[in-house]
């Protein structure tokens, strides 16, 4: 008896959410995997079910689907979404064998993320219009990005009773909901408690306990913080290409160009392992070797 594919992909969806605890992004991000299979296949001559492809069909979906010149990121990233799937049909008995076994990932290089100096981050600060409703918020977003590191996710489900202000900590809700400490300076502290006085005159609150909100009092997309980061690095004159991220990135960086210990920006980062984290200790060799080059007489 055939495996359709809608219900091998809700099946898999709940395996993601039960059984692996992925977050909703990274399931949506699996299953647009499996969408582009299902597209390939479904569409054939002489359609084909998951439990029939085979290593040979397998290799033809990715010449297919490589014909676009995607680079090796985003093959990798959906070689790893279709690697997962085979394993789901594996453990449910649905195939004997896993034709994704043998596909190899593409090389992919070291590819060292863009940084912001403390000085761009300012002026991103300072491009802020406090005279706008929604100006105080935006200043608080950005100093708490950068102040602790955050993912976007984890911004924009940040709780009011997350924020420990005795013990200058907030409490992040990561991937896989893994909860961590995060030291929060005092300066990201004052903005959240001058956007808090203006937040309690919003007309009407969804979800009271959700530090930033949009106007209509609704929990903020993370679509509408890269809007705000995108809007502000425009006004202040950056020309590097940035996102939400890129705080988190410059948070890490910043930290060890400081001298501050791996294990400790890890555990800040909420990273699962201290490789994830290692990317920064290249950067910070890139700045060591500009800083020769700059000052050193034999440079």
């Amino acid at each position: 008896m055939s495996y359709p594919w809608n219900k091998a992909i809700k099946d898999f969806e709940t395996y993601l959410r039960l059984e692996k605890s992925l977050s909703e992004n990274s399931i949506d991000a699996y299953i647009n995997d499996v969408r582009k299979l299902e597209k390939f296949f479904s569409e054939k001559k002489n359609p084909v079910t998951p439990e029939q492809v085979k290593y040979n069909d397998l290799k033809e979906f990715l010449t297919w689907f490589n014909t676009d010149s995607r680079n090796a990121r985003t093959q990798s990233r959906v070689l790893s979404g279709i690697r997962s799937f085979f394993r789901f049909l594996l453990i449910e008995g649905e195939i004997k064998e896993n034709p994704a076994s043998l596909i190899e990932s593409p090389k992919i290089g070291l590819k060292l993320p863009e940084v912001l100096s403390v000085n761009e981050i300012d002026m991103m600060i300072e491009a802020i219009d406090l005279s706008k409703a929604e100006g105080h918020r935006n200043k608080a977003i950005i100093e708490t990005l950068y102040g602790c590191g955050l993912r976007v996710s984890e911004l924009v489900n940040l709780r009011l009773t997350d924020i420990h202000y005795a013990e200058g900590f907030v409490m992040v809700t990561g991937k896989g909901n893994k909860q961590r400490l995060v030291p929060v300076s005092s300066k990201a502290l004052r903005e959240i408690d001058i956007y808090k006085t203006g937040r309690n005159m919003l007309p009407a609150i969804h979800d009271s306990n959700i530090l930033f909100l949009n106007r209509r009092g609704k929990k903020l997309t993370r679509a509408m913080i890269f809007t705000i980061v995108k809007e502000l690095a425009l006004k202040a004159g950056i020309k590097k290409k940035i996102s939400p991220h890129t705080f988190r990135h410059s948070f890490a960086t910043h930290l060890i160009e400081g001298g501050a210990d791996l294990r400790a920006v890890q555990e800040m980062l909420g990273h699962e392992s201290i490789l994830t984290t290692e990317i920064y200790t290249h950067i910070d060799r890139s700045f060591l070797r500009d800083t020769l080059i700059m000052f050193h007489p034999r440079a």
